[in-house]
């Protein structure tokens, strides 16, 4: 065969595959009108079958628990000590209110309340810790979500739990809402040898102790069985342990002590927040070593009589190299 006539077939079969080619587009957009048409008309399907069940749907056909939120609010507070030379002892506090309706009128409790329907969980509890303490916190981290069945005397009652940081010098409260009153609670929880768990708020004139078993601890948390409620409403005693023992597990975060104090403060200051949320002691040398990735000298001291002026620092807002 010669030359030419292998070129002039080559070319015919070429001719055939480009025509083929262009018949297959023409029949992909021939039909492309009609596939279009179809899914317009399954999505047109779709949302009136959904409108349709929406229109049928009633809420009220299933059980509906009411929801609150419940707020652990801390702080690190300073008790001046008799004698000047010596530093301020310093203590872990919960925000406590005194329930001024029932049910638990009287009682001590977290302060918290209903969500309603328009809100956020989140923004229910910045909420009520407004209302009820006039305290504006700055951000809360969740504890939890408890709803054992019979948790509260009135029905169905889920509460979800949060913590929040209370920064030392802002820790001013009144009671307002549906809450006679409000006061910081110097806590110490602690177990004893038979296992169990006693937890104590004091306010100087007020003493509230409750007693506590831990269950188990399932994925880093750790869950308590209430003994004694020690004259503390509703299950707060419980949110209040799972907190506490949330808080010292991080309580060797430096980030989460920074968290308790004020924009500047001395390193001695620091140190005493970290051991009381801790609930450790820690050796100033180390301490001081461990602290410098996350704080940063500023040119001021303290002021006032009877200690030496002791320098001031800031925290770190970006991470030493």
């Amino acid at each position: 065969m010669s030359a030419n006539k292998k070129q002039n077939q080559k070319s015919a079969k070429a001719d055939e595959i480009s025509t083929a080619k262009m018949k297959a587009a023409d029949e992909r957009s021939a039909a492309a009108p009609e596939t279009k048409a179809e899914t317009k008309t399954d999505a047109n399907a779709e949302r009136s079958g959904e409108e349709q069940f929406l229109s049928s749907y009633s809420m009220e056909d299933y059980e509906r628990p009411s929801v609150t939120a419940d707020i652990v609010a801390v702080t690190v507070r300073a008790h001046e000590e008799e004698s000047y030379r010596h530093d301020p002892r310093v203590s872990l506090s919960i925000l406590l209110v005194k329930r001024g309706v029932n049910p638990y009128i009287n009682c001590w409790a977290l302060p918290g309340g209903f969500l309603k329907m328009n809100e956020t969980i989140e923004a229910c509890a910045y909420r009520e810790v407004r209302e009820e303490c006039n305290l504006e916190p700055v951000s809360f981290m969740p504890v939890g979500v408890f709803s054992e069945v019979e948790r509260d005397p009135r029905g169905r009652i889920i509460s979800n739990a949060f913590m929040s940081v209370i920064s030392s010098g802002s820790e001013n409260i009144t009671g307002g809402d549906d809450a006679a009153d409000a006061r910081w609670f110097d806590v110490s929880f602690e177990c004893g040898d038979s296992g169990i768990y006693e937890l104590t708020l004091k306010d100087g004139v007020t003493q509230l102790s409750a007693k506590l078993r831990e269950v188990r601890t399932r994925f880093g948390r750790t869950e308590f069985e209430l003994i004694n409620s020690g004259r503390l409403a509703f299950d707060h005693a419980k949110i209040i342990a799972v907190a506490l023992s949330e808080l010292r597990r991080s309580g060797s975060d430096f980030e989460t002590a920074l968290d308790f104090l004020p924009e500047k403060f001395t390193l001695t200051a620091l140190q005493r927040v970290q051991e009381v949320i801790a609930n450790v002691s820690l050796l100033p040398a180390n301490f001081r070593k461990k602290a410098a990735d996350y704080v940063v000298e500023t040119d001021e001291f303290t002021t006032g009589s009877g200690h030496r002026p002791a320098k001031l620092f800031m925290r770190r807002r970006e991470k030493r190299l």
